[in-house]
């Protein structure tokens, strides 16, 4: 069986820029890194680097040989200089270094660790070949671009699987096993098993049982707080990865507006006179020091003005033009189309839609409804009484009712608008956005005289169904009931 070898390279979003007078400029997703004066050997490893998982040995061979530093695994054999100065530089690109695993069989490396922090640990030690080890219960290993991705969002690295025998490794470990046991299990060589377990360990997606044979994130008292799938939603939201949504091809620039879709009636919606209003309207913290109740619903019939007035005063669009950004372009590529509305939006890219189930109103027929933010107008999409009524039931129990309540706001937002800018970000953009367009809601129904909260719903797939939406370029992301006061 082949010898396993380290291999290391850059991201791939990482630029090496060689000047003809020796000057080295690496460009990384953390910054510039700009090495003064740089060692031939570091520009040549740097170079190389960036090309894709290279040998560091094979690097070093046209240098002399003068002593061995275990820093970097014993690979590297050159002047103490040279040395000191690519583990310099190495610890300074730490957040974009790869750590590869690969074979002398020219096949390609066994697995990739790539960090995820600007300044992570890698240090791979041999893990005794009887100690329990496990995948992390955070860990997730799914299908990547390049083989099978396998991360947890409690580790600085996200490890790619791509040989078979890497992926039958992480997957034995499921439930607790020692090195022999995979080894027993496999039928691959203890050397390999060794390294494969001792890079998954090092890059926090498996994790070494203790003295005792106990887990130290089972007794981790903060971890868990965390379900997995909201931490590594927290996670991998806080941080916009390269080969993300936005770099996507034909994801092209989505329009400002959703076109309009379906046969159904167009409704005009009344328009009020906002200089009335400011006069009459009760003052911003009058409405923020009342108390914030979830009040009953009401028997009470909503009219057609009322809610016209509502979403004209909540959420519709004010303008259109580009978006601000310096020097013309946004962080993914040209700027983008934006409207200015009435409730706050990242980079004003108001991906989200406004869907109205209308059950009592004066004016407007039972259904639901689409609402046209730059026309202010309705357009029916459904009027099946029993997708309208499943609708007004899940807001009914969401609010703790015994009513349904007068008209139910449904919030979806178009994933393709978000993600064509802000990548892996997006949908905790978008949930913030949320927040922001249900608390201007609430204050226009107050100062309407009228009631208006969210309610948290299970949605299950009703929602898409019911509202007709393309899912998942379009989903649902939150409720807002309106309703006249108790």
């Amino acid at each position: 069986m082949a010898e396993t070898i380290p291999l290391w390279s850059l991201t791939d979003d990482s630029l090496v820029e060689i000047g003809e007078d020796g000057t080295l400029v690496v460009v990384t997703r953390w910054g510039e890194y700009d090495f003064d004066r740089a060692e031939p050997l570091v520009r040549e490893s740097l170079r190389r680097m960036a090309l894709g998982p290279i040998s560091l040995a094979n690097v070093t061979s046209s240098w002399e040989p003068v002593e061995r530093e275990p820093d970097l695994e014993g690979e590297l054999s050159w002047t103490a200089e040279g040395a000191d100065a690519l583990r310099r530089a190495l610890k300074e690109l730490g957040g974009s270094v790869v750590r590869s695993l690969g074979l002398a069989d020219g096949r390609g490396p066994l697995l990739s660790v790539i960090p995820v922090a600007l300044a992570p640990v890698f240090v791979p030690v041999e893990i005794p070949a009887t100690r329990p080890i496990r995948l992390s219960r955070f860990s997730s290993l799914r299908s990547d671009a390049y083989g099978m991705g396998l991360e947890s969002p409690s580790a600085r690295y996200r490890v790619v699987l791509y040989q078979p025998w890497a992926v039958h490794v992480a997957a034995t470990l499921a439930t607790a096993k020692s090195v022999g046991e995979i080894v027993a299990t496999t039928g691959i060589g203890p050397t390999v098993v060794g390294a494969i377990v001792s890079y998954l360990v090092a890059a926090g997606v498996v994790q070494v049982a203790g003295e005792y044979g106990r887990f130290a994130e089972d007794d981790d008292p903060e971890l868990s707080l965390w379900s997995p799938d909201e931490l590594l939603f927290h996670t991998t939201s806080r941080t916009w990865r390269p080969g993300g949504p936005a770099d996507l091809p034909g994801l092209g620039k989505p329009p400002v507006v959703k076109a309009a879709t379906g046969e159904g009636p167009v409704y005009a919606l009344y328009r009020p006179d906002l200089a009335d209003r400011a006069v009459t309207d009760p003052t911003l913290t009058a409405l923020l020091e009342n108390d914030h109740t979830c009040p009953e619903f009401t028997e009470g019939v909503l009219s057609a003005e009322q809610i016209g007035e509502f979403l004209f005063r909540g959420a519709r669009i004010r303008s259109i033009g580009p978006a601000h950004f310096p020097n013309g372009h946004g962080p993914n590529g040209p700027v983008h189309s934006a409207s200015q509305r009435p409730y706050f939006s990242v980079a004003c890219l108001y991906e989200l839609e406004l869907y109205v189930s209308v059950n009592r109103c004066s004016g407007l027929d039972r259904g639901i409804y689409h609402y046209d933010p730059l026309e202010h107008r309705l357009s029916l999409v459904n009027d099946d009484e029993s997708d309208l009524d499943a609708m007004l039931d899940m807001a009914m129990i969401g609010g703790g009712n015994h009513r349904r309540p007068s008209a139910l706001i449904t919030v979806t937002a178009r994933m393709p608008r978000m993600a064509s800018v802000l990548g892996g970000g997006a949908y905790a953009t978008t949930l913030a956005h949320v927040g922001a367009l249900q608390q201007t809601l609430y204050l226009v129904a107050r100062a309407m005289g009228l009631a208006a909260h969210a309610v948290p719903v299970d949605a299950g797939d009703r929602v898409d169904r019911a509202l007709k939406l393309a899912w998942p370029a379009e989903v649902g992301v939150g409720e807002c009931v309106l309703d006249l006061p108790v």
